[in-house]
């Protein structure tokens, strides 16, 4: 199955809903958003070339239709274990996403079907389970089972050196620096694992007043909180300048944070950045219909730093 623009089923920019595709490993129930999958394909052996030194759960490359991409078994990877390759498997299936500007194949069971809901529905991983950086983002109920969604950026960090989200970077320039700690910004951004390398990012920047939050209902309340108590958008303005926002976040996803941020806050200088592995032509425009004052595709961090000190000192650098 593969998806094009006459089947595509996204939904309208700022409704808080998603599209899941559910998928089995080992009986049970996972899944990943619609908008990274590409298409779906069943497993043939004679297209995976298996590569020498590679980690226990990269089973090679695989053709697909003339080009070769990693694959990844899932199983394997999410259960830290060698991966067997699946040649007996009669019904292996290769989901082929795109994300982070990468083209990667997942190998699974089997798919059962594609689900609309409501990211208020889906549950974030708990603080505890989280200090461990699970490779889940949330779980969500769906008729009698629960589905687990899978991060699949944190598990292609861990298997591509090119998509390292260490986050590096340098410091910032002295003369900019100064000011940087003036400036309170904020990041919604549900991967513990990436949210943690942005705050690090910003505060090697100089931004050391740098709210984070998990989910984008949790921003969003923060954010009235703010407004309700600020006398003016001036005085909004010096607890909260910026706001980095991914896309993909339980209870809240980050187009409809953006929207009701435009709508419901309504303070005009305050900017918003999206910053998702899910950016294309396409998700450029759905950015721009919110009111996004920017939009850049992870992981991007050199010049994601870079719009915000173009946002926080084009007036006053």
């Amino acid at each position: 199955m593969k998806r094009d623009a006459a089947q595509d089923i996204l939904l309208e920019s700022g409704t808080n809903e998603m599209e899941i595709l559910e998928f089995y490993l080992e009986g049970q129930s996972f899944g990943i958003n619609v908008q990274k999958l590409r298409e779906i394909i069943c497993y043939d052996p004679g297209r995976r070339t298996a590569m020498p030194e590679s980690l226990p759960s990269v089973l090679g490359v695989y053709m697909v239709r003339g080009d070769s991409i990693p694959l990844i078994d899932l199983s394997s990877h999410l259960r830290q274990r060698t991966a067997v390759a699946p040649e007996a498997e009669a019904r292996a299936i290769v989901l082929v996403c795109q994300f982070n500007r990468k083209v990667t194949g997942f190998l699974v069971e089997d798919v059962n079907q594609i689900h609309r809901v409501n990211w208020q529905s889906v549950e974030p991983m708990a603080p505890l389970i989280e200090r461990f950086r699970p490779r889940f983002t949330g779980t969500i109920h769906v008729e009698d089972r629960d589905i687990l969604i899978v991060d699949l950026e944190h598990i292609l960090a861990e298997v591509d050196s090119d998509m390292d989200m260490s986050f590096s970077q340098n410091e910032g320039d002295d003369s900019v620096s100064e000011t940087r700690e003036d400036i309170g910004l904020m990041v919604a951004e549900d991967s513990v694992l990436i949210r943690a390398g942005i705050q690090k990012v910003l505060a090697n920047a100089g931004y050391s007043r740098v709210e984070v939050f998990a989910d984008g209902e949790e921003c969003y309340q923060r954010l009235l909180c703010l407004k309700e108590q600020a006398d003016s958008e001036a005085e909004f303005l010096k607890h909260v300048r910026l706001l980095v926002t991914d896309i993909e976040m339980p209870r809240m996803d980050g187009l409809t944070l953006c929207r009701r941020v435009r709508e419901e806050i309504g303070v005009r200088d305050f900017k918003v950045v999206l910053f998702s592995s899910l950016i294309t032509d396409e998700m450029a425009h759905k950015c721009q219909s919110v009111g996004a004052d920017a939009w850049i595709s992870k992981p991007q961090i050199p010049a994601l730093v870079d719009l915000v000190d173009g946002f926080c000192f084009t007036d006053d650098a």
